[in-house]
């Protein structure tokens, strides 16, 4: 949930803070843009960008956010004894060269203090995933009726990219994954020019942004009567995904929703193929916040947004990977 200035500075603990991740300052900020610096001081923002964004700023920015020119901050910085920065964002070049500009102030690192306010969904941002997610589910209601013999992998992602272009989505949220016959073996394939022939699996992995908001689904589709091992893969797949989705509650522990599918797979035998983690975290980037994963500590939030995505995979043969998003309550 966004913070106000003076929450986000109660977080830190410190008297100013500076974001420097464009996605972040977007969030805070209101201002979608590549390039920029918000500086969290006493109660108020001060964004400050160049004359390709002033107009912009000025205009979409939200009610507590000030605009200024970028090189006002130069004289700001300089008389602050103590400013927080963003130690996943901020490169050792740029900071060596803050340091050597601004002698009197010392640079604090933090590590996802935004990002922790991001976890937890506003019912804005919660009304535009979903709709991300509805127009993701039309885009795989499609693919059956596309699918060709003698088509390729990349046709069938330029296919699916043109019809959610033409559903309203700004963009894909990341490079879709289209793989045919063995290719599905391989979770993170790029599509090939190989061509679809019958028998081949058909894996899916995709998602779309909507109005600033990611989207994440994957389904396996079947060219021809699936194999015994494969009816028992997605079955076993399905029902892992079904049980994690059920334990995806406020509360729980990452781990343990993670190990709740992972009980299902080994009860088929299949859980030395599964070879990632669970899920993780969805929002204004397609991977934020939690992951479920073994190892993760992580308590889930209420209005958190993740994935569930149990995998199988038989390098050289085939893979199967099921994927939908869970609204937490």
């Amino acid at each position: 949930m966004r913070p106000s200035a003076a929450k986000l500075l109660a977080s830190a603990d410190l008297p100013a803070f500076l974001v420097t991740d464009p996605v972040n300052i977007g969030y805070v900020s209101g201002v979608r843009a590549s390039a920029g610096l918000l500086l969290a001081l006493r109660g108020t923002y001060h964004l400050f960008v160049d004359g390709r964004y002033s107009e912009f700023a000025k205009a979409t920015a939200r009610p507590d956010v000030r605009v200024h020119d970028v090189q006002s901050v130069e004289k700001i910085l300089r008389s602050l004894p103590r400013v927080g920065c963003e130690a996943e964002h901020v490169t050792l070049a740029r900071l060596s060269g803050w340091k050597r500009r601004f002698k009197n102030t010392k640079f604090v690192h933090s590590k996802g203090l935004v990002e922790g306010f991001r976890r937890k969904k506003s019912l804005e941002e919660i009304a535009r995933m979903k709709r991300a997610r509805g127009l993701t589910k039309e885009l795989l209601r499609r693919v059956p009726s596309a699918l060709r013999v003698g088509m390729t992998e990349r046709s069938l992602s330029w296919r699916i990219e043109q019809w959610a272009r033409e559903l309203g989505a700004e963009r894909m949220a990341f490079d879709t994954i289209v793989g045919f016959g063995s290719h599905t073996s391989m979770p993170h394939h790029r599509p090939t020019s190989r061509t679809l022939r019958k028998g081949h699996l058909v894996q899916i992995d995709l998602g779309i942004v909507y109005r600033g908001y990611c989207s994440d689904l994957s389904e396996v589709f079947f060219t021809a009567r699936p194999s015994a091992m494969e009816e028992k893969v997605v079955g076993a797949l399905k029902e892992a995904k079904k049980t994690a989705t059920r334990a995806a509650v406020a509360g729980a522990v990452a781990a343990d929703i993670d190990q709740a599918a992972r009980r299902i797979l080994r009860s088929y035998g299949l859980e030395e193929a599964f070879c990632h983690a669970l899920g993780h975290g969805v929002g204004l980037e397609v991977h934020e916040g939690v992951t479920i994963s073994p190892k993760s500590k992580d308590r889930l939030l209420p209005g958190e947004v993740i994935t569930i995505e149990p995998g199988v995979y038989f390098p050289g043969k085939f893979g199967m990977r099921v994927e939908d998003m869970v609204f937490v309550e």
